[in-house]
């Protein structure tokens, strides 16, 4: 970064970059402002414009707090690690605090339907970022895993938690018809005879499988193999 030039990281950024008065707003009143929005509205309708009318503020002024749109996602994904409810520290467990990192994070994606797009394709680690982190690191602690290892793992974790979390809510929104269909689909592929290990497969799973159990599995498998890894 040459001299003058601004951090990218809005981290790195002072909290207000206007003079005069004394600021009206912070980052936290304006994260809040546009985690609001997303959720009545959809992350689409989070822009610049729309949440300074949220504060009741003018467009203008809100870019001496948050310089551009994208700082106003970092924001976002730091409000949404608030939401973690930790421990002061981890039970000395590692599944066991693992597995409630992951139950915390799909519930936190349940209740922002928006939020695994915005995770997945713009990670930040604020302050509350940071704290989960921290948190995830202190329960491997004591595991024979390394540096590279650990940071695998809390990614690894965190990708299972969103893509099981989109399959689930892309599934619900494609509706009744939609799996009706799919069922439909596959019983004539199989039928053809060319497909006989999805036959058998489909055969032994029968009905669909309740998704809160069918996470729990994967989530439990994925752990064990995390525990294990090199």
């Amino acid at each position: 970064m040459s001299s003058g030039e601004e951090p990218e990281l809005i981290w790195l950024r002072p909290e207000y970059s206007g003079r005069g008065p004394r600021p009206a707003h912070s980052r936290t009143s304006i994260a809040r402002a546009a985690l609001g929005l997303a959720d009545r509205e959809g992350l689409d309708a989070v822009t610049m414009r729309r949440v300074a009318a949220e504060l009741g503020a003018g467009t203008m002024s809100l870019y001496n707090y948050v310089p551009k749109k994208e700082h106003l996602f970092d924001l976002l994904v730091d409000l949404l690690a608030e939401e973690y409810d930790l421990p002061a520290e981890p039970s000395g467990d590692p599944r066991a605090d693992l597995t409630m990192l992951a139950r915390q994070l799909r519930g936190i994606l349940t209740r922002h339907g928006w939020a695994t797009t915005l995770i997945t394709h713009r990670p930040s680690l604020g302050p509350n970022g940071l704290r989960v982190t921290e948190f995830h690191l202190a329960t491997l602690a004591g595991t024979p895993l390394g540096g590279t290892a650990k940071m695998e793992a809390f990614s690894q974790l965190t990708g299972y938690v969103c893509q099981f979390t989109d399959w689930q809510q892309r599934s619900a929104q494609a509706g009744a018809r939609w799996l009706t269909d799919l069922v439909r689909y596959l019983q004539t592929a199989t039928a053809t005879g060319r497909y006989p290990n999805l036959t058998a497969t489909l055969a032994e799973s029968g009905a669909p499988p309740d998704p809160d159990a069918a996470f729990e599995r994967g989530l439990q498998r994925l752990i064990t193999a995390l525990l294990t890894a090199d």
